[in-house]
């Protein structure tokens, strides 16, 4: 009776018999396989896949913003080490993917010509848990990947608070899902005015800001 690695070892030989394009499908739908029997199946970084760079593209509201320095080193980096970090992703109707993380990483990999060369115009790319694929869910998940590199753009961020009060997130719950405390959030929501983020209540009219608070 053959072992499973014999098996396995002759699927793999069947498998590099196709075409590229073929191959790279049928190498993801056997990730795909084992990632419903592994033990950490509820680990997004447990399925890595290679999707068609065309297919992925960036979010509209990532705050984190690198200096041409440190994209430099970043290609650097990818160049002489290789990816190793996969782009976090969710899945969007289309079947295409939205960038959650990875968004610079993403950039080298369709920009700079031989990384695109080498990787055959694909990416790597991990898919975020699907209850956190609604936007706030997604902007929110956004923010807690670029603080834990401290990173992030103080007006993109400040642009974030106000829409996830627009979606009615309280302060209390934008604290905890974006790892600050309750006055980087007065702070941030303050940045680009507090008439903005309650424009829309009746009661907008009955005030006016009578001059920019600066921080």
């Amino acid at each position: 009776m053959k072992t499973v690695l014999e098996k396995m070892r002759e699927i793999c030989s069947e498998i590099n018999s196709y075409n590229l394009e073929d191959k790279i499908e049928l190498i993801n739908q056997c990730r795909i396989e084992l990632h419903k029997i592994s033990p950490f199946k509820n680990e997004p970084v447990d399925l890595v896949l290679w999707h068609k760079n065309k297919n992925v593209y960036a979010n509209d509201y990532n705050p984190n913003s690198v200096a041409p320095t440190e994209m430099e080193l970043l290609y650097l980096s990818i160049k002489e080490d290789g990816y190793t970090q996969p782009i976090v992703t969710m899945k969007d109707d289309d079947g295409k993917r939205e960038v959650i993380d990875g968004f610079h990483r993403h950039l080298v990999g369709k920009n700079k010509q031989d990384i695109t060369e080498r990787v055959k115009e694909y990416l790597p790319v991990v898919t975020i848990n699907e209850d956190r694929q609604d936007k706030s869910d997604r902007m929110a998940s956004t923010i807690r990947h670029n603080r834990a590199r401290g990173k992030h753009s103080v007006q993109s961020m400040s642009n974030i608070v106000v829409e996830l009060k627009r979606r009615m997130w309280k302060d209390e719950k934008i604290a905890k899902h974006l790892g600050m405390d309750a006055d980087e959030v007065l702070r941030l929501s303050q940045i680009s005015g507090l008439a903005e983020i309650f424009k829309d209540e009746e009661f907008s009219e009955a005030w006016e800001p009578e001059e920019q608070i600066n921080f």
